[in-house]
């Protein structure tokens, strides 16, 4: 088993190296913006009440966009899920009669009932039309994108970078600037793009769309931030997108937090380390199993826009066990066993192995899967590379691979 990765560690020594150069200029960023901040031991102060003046929320808010390359953003520990961003994001932009287009197929099962659930609240109670374009052989259908945007003239177009629990490849920052260009090309909509899982992935963000969502308790909280998330984007979609997550009458000017900003700092410095710490291990568990024959995206030497390995197991107990073998191993809750389970806004049972620091911090090496064919688990996080390879070599002893 330790011969197996062994030699999977060595085939991808070039692999690292070039991710450790992505990796330096996203610090080299996120430390340019932490100096033109000035940040200083003040903006870890909490606040209360209303939160008039808070120094370091307003901060924050500044630095984030600085990171991501917007014009300004919303940053926030009351926003509770990258769901919940999305969320804020989608009743800011859209209003009743318009159209919201999703440009990159199903969208995660978590936002089924934000856009059609019946009487509680969704988009489609607020006569928001919304419409799918699929994807093409698991690829964006640009020809597709551009017909329904002729045809429907969206006041919203949604990318979504990161793959869910679909089989298809992460987006590049220069794919989703071709769906955005293309959208634009025929019509004048906000384009939307659910950025988690994606931040850091590359040297560049999607700083051109009007809104840039993702949580805190993924990549840009590196592994330390205990809840939250961000909307970047242009003055005009942050005005809009504001008055829904306070209301429209006080927008950011408000929002205390009671407890240390620290966190949200120091979580952000230390993102592009994290996420390649991640990526690391998300690249040695495909390339083993890969090796072993199994179906892993993305496969060696391919590209990695988000933080996530997938493998296909085809057998319900494979992906069961596979799943116990990397809770057994977490630093937190090892002795708990992970059963499928109904969870809130999923259409299938799913199984989740967690033991993070952060609850649900999907930056911490977790492993979740919908219990539904073909079987497929998605691996991500990693606060160590280290940590990485020890769960790999639990999870190849679990399967009995030897």
């Amino acid at each position: 088993m330790k011969k197996i990765v062994k030699n999977a560690l060595n085939q991808l020594k070039s692999l690292f190296d070039q991710r450790d150069e992505i990796t330096l200029i996203n610090q080299q960023k996120v430390l340019d913006a932490f100096i033109k901040n000035k940040i200083a031991l003040r903006h870890f102060s909490p606040s209360t009440g209303y939160g008039y003046g808070d120094d370091a929320r307003d901060t924050l808010i500044r630095l984030y966009a600085d990171v991501f390359g917007t014009e300004t953003a919303i940053v926030s520990p009351m926003i509770a899920s990258g769901t919940h961003a999305l969320t804020i994001a989608l009743f800011g932009l859209l209003r009743p009669g318009q159209t919201l287009l999703f440009a990159t197929g199903t969208p995660y099962d978590t936002l089924n009932d934000v856009i059609a659930g019946e009487n509680i609240g969704s988009l489609k109670d607020f006569g928001i039309n919304c419409v799918t374009v699929p994807l093409k052989n698991g690829a964006p259908d640009l020809i597709a994108i551009e017909n329904e945007c002729k045809r429907l003239n969206p006041s919203v177009v949604m990318i979504q970078r990161s793959r869910g629990y679909e089989m298809r490849p992460a987006l590049s920052v220069d794919t989703i600037k071709q769906i955005a260009d293309i959208a634009r090309s025929v019509g004048n909509p906000f384009v939307l793009v659910d950025n988690c899982y994606g931040e850091f992935t590359e040297v560049q963000e999607p700083c051109f769309a009007d809104a840039i969502v993702g949580s805190l308790i993924k990549n840009p909280g590196g592994g330390i931030c205990p809840t939250g998330g961000y909307i970047c984007g242009t003055e005009k979609a942050i005005a809009q997108i504001e008055g829904r997550l306070t209301s429209p009458s006080i927008g950011r000017e408000v929002g205390s937090y009671a407890a240390d900003y620290r966190p949200f700092y120091q979580g952000l410095f230390l993102a592009p380390h994290t996420v390649a710490q991640s990526i690391k291990t998300a690249m040695l568990f495909s390339e083993v199993f890969s090796s072993l024959g199994y179906d892993t995206m993305p496969k060696t030497g391919e590209s990695y826009d988000d933080i996530i390995c997938s493998i296909k197991f085809g057998d319900k107990e494979k992906l069961i066990e596979f799943c116990k073998a990397v809770q057994s191993v977490s630093p937190v809750d090892s002795f708990a066993s992970p059963e499928p389970w109904d969870m809130p806004g999923y259409n299938d049972q799913v199984i989740m192995a967690a033991g993070a620091f952060v609850q649900g911090s999907s930056i911490e090496l977790s492993c979740d899967a919908p219990i539904r064919q073909p079987y497929i688990a998605y691996l991500q996080g990693g606060l160590t590379f280290e940590h990485g390879i020890i769960a790999l070599e639990k999870c190849l002893d679990a399967l009995k691979i030897r």
